[in-house]
């Protein structure tokens, strides 16, 4: 450092003081800097509070421009033009411009579900306290509930895959099918635990959204359910002639002869995919007799149970509220053959994205879907802090 400033000399205190200040105003604006850097990079993270989550299991190829699974239509239609990758996700999310409104696709089955919403859960991007959910994909429905392109508010999610089963081949001769309760020694066994448990239904509060111990029986939010479908039993489904043709196939089953519908029934998550009249009696049995005939069934697919597993776990974490949740389901095929095939045939007559229905089904989804949510953004201002509820009446589908 020069020894003279503006011709004077200085003292070697002077010259001390003089570069302590120097480097007191490099720190300072070291500290701006990172400070300014900081705040950049809090602005491209800002944390994101969707108001909705739009919750699906599989997509086709591309989230848009080709063949439709159940996401594109969300993607498309709400103008979901933003992607944002999830560490520990198998696929990135989409949402709109301002976040709130979020989709995303996290099957198949019902473990990579559970994986893929806690992986969501979890990222401190996202703030999930106040939002809600709308699973909702594609299923098969028994013909003597309802039609093609039926739409289904989920009740309750029965768990088809915890059980005990024996082969039918080697099952006892007076037994209905070889699945009986993983507690119990019989399949006529009554399931109920004593009253002080969580296990038993007929014991559960009327309000929210409840689980047993095992996870094997989930009921919805009954209130907020009964507000989605009040809000959408009204909804116009399509309905096309190759889906009339099918349906017309199934005589003797009246509900399959009706144009499609919007109903609640319970769903049944198993990761197999069964078929066939035999399968299709044990499916009632199965939903009856696990929620001690307090719900019937509704719909047939894989991935529910896990994903209201991890619902519930986020909720118990504090990052989410499995209450603000709905499950959706729509009507893609049936679960059993007509009376003119056999179970084998009308298994391997459709494959998955091929049916009849695939494309009605989707339609079907969002036509019913698109309103609640839409009804979700629009009432925002009442429903992020108070959830819409409604008392059921006249919902339930066709006879059991």
């Amino acid at each position: 450092m020069s020894k003279m400033m503006s011709g004077i000399p200085l003292s070697r205190d002077r010259r001390i003081f003089i570069g302590l200040n120097c480097l007191l105003a490099a720190f300072v604006l070291c500290v701006c800097s990172v400070s300014a850097a900081k705040a950049q990079t809090h602005a491209r993270t800002a944390v994101i509070r969707p108001r909705v989550v739009v919750v699906v299991y599989f997509e086709v190829g591309n989230d848009t421009g080709d063949t439709p699974g159940e996401l594109q239509y969300w993607v498309e239609r709400d103008h979901l033009d933003r992607v944002i990758d999830v560490p520990g996700m198998s696929r990135h999310v989409r949402a709109n411009a301002d976040g709130s409104e979020i989709a995303m696709a996290i099957g198949p089955g019902n473990i990579r579900p559970g994986v893929n919403l806690t992986a969501f859960g979890f990222d401190p991007r996202f703030d999930l306290r106040k939002t809600y959910w709308l699973f909702n994909g594609i299923a098969g429905v028994s013909p003597r509930e309802m039609s093609l392109a039926s739409a289904v508010w989920t009740d309750f999610v029965v768990n088809g895959d915890l059980a005990h089963e024996i082969d039918p081949r080697e099952m006892p001769q007076d037994w209905p099918d070889g699945f009986y309760a993983l507690d119990k020694t019989r399949p006529e066994d009554p399931p109920h635990v004593s009253e002080d448990l969580e296990g038993d239904v007929r014991t559960w509060p009327k309000d929210g959204a409840r689980s047993n111990s095992a996870g094997s029986v989930v009921r919805m939010n009954p209130s907020l359910m009964a507000w989605a479908y009040g809000l959408t039993r009204d909804t116009k489904l399509p309905e096309t002639d190759g889906m009339r043709a099918l349906d017309a196939r199934y005589r003797g089953f009246p509900a399959a002869q009706q144009p499609p519908t919007v109903s609640v029934g319970a769903n049944l998550a198993t990761e197999i995919f069964w078929h066939g009249a035999k399968m299709d009696e044990w499916a009632h049995r199965w939903v009856r007799y696990m929620t001690s005939d307090k719900a019937s069934l509704g719909s047939s697919a894989m991935n529910d149970s896990g994903s209201m597993m991890a619902l519930l776990a986020l909720t118990h974490a504090g990052r989410a509220d499995w209450n603000r949740a709905m499950v959706l389901r729509t009507a893609s095929n049936f679960t059993m053959q007509a009376p003119d095939e056999t179970a084998e045939q009308s298994a391997n007559r459709e494959q998955h994205g091929s049916y009849t229905a695939y494309e009605p089904s989707l339609e079907s989804l969002y036509r019913v879907g698109s309103r609640v949510v839409k009804a979700l953004l629009a009432g925002w201002a009442e429903y992020e802090n108070t959830i819409p509820s409604a008392v059921l009446e006249n919902a339930r589908g066709g006879a059991n």
